[in-house]
C-alpha cells in the first residue's frame, strides 16, 4: 500500500512539471462537458494505456518501442483532427467523411452528439493522450521503472504505473474542474463560447506540434526534472522509499533517478533500441584487425560515425578519445566509423593521415561503400550508438552536445555489464585546442557553406555560377553569408579548382571561428595561401593554421581553421588569396 501512495503522490506532483504543458490542450477541451460522461472516460483511457505502454516499454525489446511509435503516429493523426474539428466543425464534417465513424466520435468529443458516443470519444481522445504521453522520470517514476526492468512484467509492475497514472489523471480533473468553472462564467459575462473553443482548438494543435517535434522529452523534460525532483524526492523520504526492495542504494543515471539492488544485478533504465548490425562492411580496419560481433559480446561498445573533414565531427573526438582511455580497462570499446563526405576522404591514406593527426588509437572501421552506415539506417555526423554488454543498441545521440549524458550513459551500461567502479566518476573535461574547441554557439550567425555547383548556395559573383569549365569571376560586395570568387576556377559538383594563380574567395560572415576545407593540386604540391579580415592581416584573431600576417600553406586535403576571432564576435569580410594555382575548396564551416 504504501507504494501505490508513492506511486500515486509522483503522478499527482506532475501536474507542477513542464512535461505536463503538451497534453494539457487535449485535456481542457473537455471543459464544460459532463464530467461523468466525458472527463472521466478520457483520463481513464489516458491512464489505462499509459499503464501498459509503459510496462511493456520497461521490460520489451524492440517491437514494442516499434509498435509504440506507429501507435504514436496514429494518436499524433486523431488528436490533430480533433483540434481541427475544434476550429470549424464544418471543417470537421469534411475531412472525417472518408471515416465517418472516426469523425462521428471527434464531433462527440465536441459536444455534437449523444451521451454514449460522448463517452467512446471520450475514451478514444484518452487513449491517444496515454500513447502521447512522455512524463519526465523524476525519483518516483524512475523507481518504479527500475523495479519493472529488474523483476520483469507482472501485476504489482503494472499497480504502481497505474497509481502513477491515476495520481497524474487526479491533479489534471481538479485542474480541469476548476477550468470548467472558469470557462463557463467566461462564456455567461462575455458570451465568447465559439472562440473559446476555437481557442482551445489553437492549444491542441499546438500540444500536437510539441509532441511531434520531440520538445516534450527533450527541452521540457530537462525543465520539468529540475522543478520536481525536490518534490518527490521529499516524498520518498517522507514514505521510506526503501521498501521498493531490500536495502537499494539511489544513484544518479542518464538525468534520472535509479534504484540499485544489492542483491540482484544492476539493469539499466536505458531502453532496447534493437540489435547491433555487422560491422562487416568496412574496406579496411585502422589500429585493429577486423572486429567481430562474437569478440564484441560481453564489452560495451560505441560506435561513432564521423568523417575527418567534417567540424562538427572534429569537435566530439576529444570526448571520444578521453572515453576511450578512461574506460578501457573497464569493459568499453570505441570504434569509430569514418564514412566519408566527400570524395577525397575516400582515400585511405588521408584517413590514416588524420587518425595519426587526431591522435586515435582506438580502432577505426573504413566505411567507404556506406555499409555500416546502411545497416544502422543512419544519416548523420557525428552519430553515437551505444551497444550493451549482450549486443543491442541502449543509447544514441546525434550531432555535438550532450556529453554529460552519453558519459553517464557508458556509465550505466559498463555499471549493468559488472563493471564495479564505473558508476559515478568524474565527467570527463577536455582540454579541446584549436579546430576541436567547443564552437561559441551564442554568437554564430553563419551556416555550412558549400563551394561545388551540386549544393552551392549565397553565391554572388556578378558573372554567376559557372559548372565543370574554367570561368574568370570577381568580387562583388557581399552582404552576410554571402561569398564570391575572383580568379579563373573551375567549378565541379563538389568543389572549386583555381586554374591560374592569384585567384580568392570571399566571404561575408558572422561568427568566432571560420573554416575552410581545402586541398593541394592532384600532384600533392603545397599551395601557399594569405588570408585578411576587413581588408587587414588577422592579426590576434588569426587561426590554427594561419599566422598572424595571414600566411599559410594547402599541403593536405583537410579542415583549416582561418580566422578565430580574439575579442567580441562582429560581422568581418574574409578573404583567402592563393598565390599558387591547383588549389581545391570544398567548403566553409563556423563555430
Amino acid at each position: 500500500m504504501t507504494l501505490l501512495i508513492i506511486a500515486y503522490l509522483g503522478g499527482a506532483l506532475t501536474i507542477l512539471s513542464p512535461c505536463i504543458l503538451p497534453i494539457l490542450p487535449f485535456v481542457f477541451a473537455r471543459a464544460g462537458q459532463p464530467f461523468l460522461k466525458s472527463t472521466l472516460p478520457m483520463l481513464v483511457g489516458m491512464a489505462a494505456t499509459f499503464a501498459v505502454v509503459a510496462t511493456l516499454a520497461a521490460v520489451g525489446g524492440a517491437w514494442v518501442i516499434q509498435a509504440n511509435e506507429y501507435g504514436r503516429i496514429v494518436a499524433i493523426v486523431v488528436l490533430a483532427l480533433f483540434g481541427l474539428s475544434l476550429l470549424s466543425p464544418r471543417f470537421a464534417t469534411r475531412i472525417t467523411q472518408p471515416v465517418v465513424g472516426l469523425g462521428n466520435d471527434l464531433l462527440a468529443a465536441t459536444g455534437d452528439r449523444g451521451a454514449a458516443s460522448t463517452i467512446r470519444s471520450s475514451l478514444l481522445l484518452g487513449v491517444a493522450t496515454g500513447l502521447l504521453w512522455a512524463p519526465c522520470a523524476g525519483p518516483i517514476l524512475g523507481l518504479v521503472l527500475t523495479g519493472a526492468a529488474l523483476h520483469g512484467a507482472n501485476l504489482i509492475t503494472t499497480l504502481l504505473l497505474l497509481a502513477y497514472a491515476a495520481g497524474a489523471a487526479t491533479s489534471l480533473a481538479a485542474a480541469l474542474l476548476l477550468g470548467g468553472k472558469i470557462f463557463a462564467a467566461m462564456k455567461r459575462s462575455l458570451g465568447i463560447g465559439e472562440r473559446i473553443r476555437q481557442g482551445l482548438g489553437v492549444a491542441v494543435l499546438a500540444g500536437v506540434a510539441i509532441i511531434a517535434s520531440g520538445l516534450d522529452t527533450t527541452l521540457l523534460a530537462r525543465l520539468s526534472y529540475a522543478s520536481t525532483a525536490s518534490f518527490e524526492q521529499a516524498v520518498l523520504n517522507r514514505l521510506d522509499a526503501r521498501s521498493l526492495s531490500s536495502a537499494p542504494t539511489e544513484v544518479a543515471s542518464n538525468s534520472t533517478a535509479m534504484l540499485v539492488d544489492n542483491k540482484q544485478p544492476y539493469h539499466s533504465s536505458l531502453g532496447i533500441e534493437g540489435r547491433a548490425p555487422s560491422l562487416d562492411g568496412a574496406v579496411q580496419w585502422l589500429n585493429s584487425p577486423p572486429l567481430t560481433e562474437k569478440q564484441l559480446r560481453g564489452k560495451v561498445v560505441l560506435v561513432d560515425f564521423w568523417t575527418y573533414s567534417c567540424i562538427n565531427c572534429i569537435r566530439t573526438l576529444p570526448y571520444v578519445r578521453e572515453w576511450a582511455e578512461k574506460y578501457k580497462d573497464q569493459g568499453l570499446v570505441v570504434i569509430g566509423v569514418h564514412t566519408p563526405e566527400f570524395a577525397f576522404e575516400k582515400k585511405i591514406d588521408n584517413v590514416k593521415k588524420a587518425v595519426e593527426d587526431f591522435k586515435i588509437d582506438y580502432p577505426v572501421a573504413i566505411d567507404n561503400d556506406y555499409r555500416i552506415w546502411r545497416a544502422f539506417e543512419n544519416n548523420y555526423w557525428p552519430a553515437h550508438y551505444l551497444i550493451d554488454a549482450d549486443g543491442q543498441i541502449r543509447y544514441h545521440h546525434f550531432g555535438e552536445g550532450d556529453y554529460r549524458e552519453t558519459e553517464q550513459a557508458i556509465q550505466d551500461l559498463l555499471h549493468e555489464a559488472g563493471s564495479k567502479t564505473a558508476q559515478n566518476t568524474p565527467i570527463v573535461a577536455p582540454d579541446a585546442k584549436g579546430a576541436e574547441m567547443a564552437p561559441d554557439l551564442a554568437a554564430i550567425r553563419s551556416g555550412e557553406t558549400y563551394i561545388g555547383y551540386q549544393q552551392a548556395s549565397n553565391f554572388v559573383s556578378p558573372e554567376g555560377l559557372h559548372s565543370d569549365a574554367p570561368h574568370l569571376y570577381s568580387i562583388s560586395n557581399p552582404h552576410l553569408n554571402e561569398w564570391g570568387l575572383s580568379g579563373t576556377w573551375t567549378v565541379g559538383a563538389e568543389a572549386a579548382t583555381l586554374d591560374q594563380p592569384d585567384g580568392g574567395i570571399t566571404y561575408r560572415f558572422s561568427a568566432r571561428d571560420l573554416h575552410l576545407v581545402l586541398g593541394p593540386d592532384k600532384a600533392g604540391k603545397p599551395i601557399r595561401f594569405k588570408v585578411t579580415v576587413d581588408g587587414k592581416p588577422p592579426g590576434a584573431d588569426h587561426g590554427a593554421d594561419v599566422d598572424a600576417d595571414g600566411n599559410g600553406m594547402v599541403t593536405a586535403t583537410r579542415l583549416y581553421q582561418l580566422v578565430r576571432q580574439s575579442g567580441t564576435v562582429t560581422a568581418r569580410n574574409f578573404e583567402i588569396k592563393f598565390l599558387d594555382p591547383g588549389v581545391d575548396a570544398y567548403a566553409f564551416t563556423f563555430g
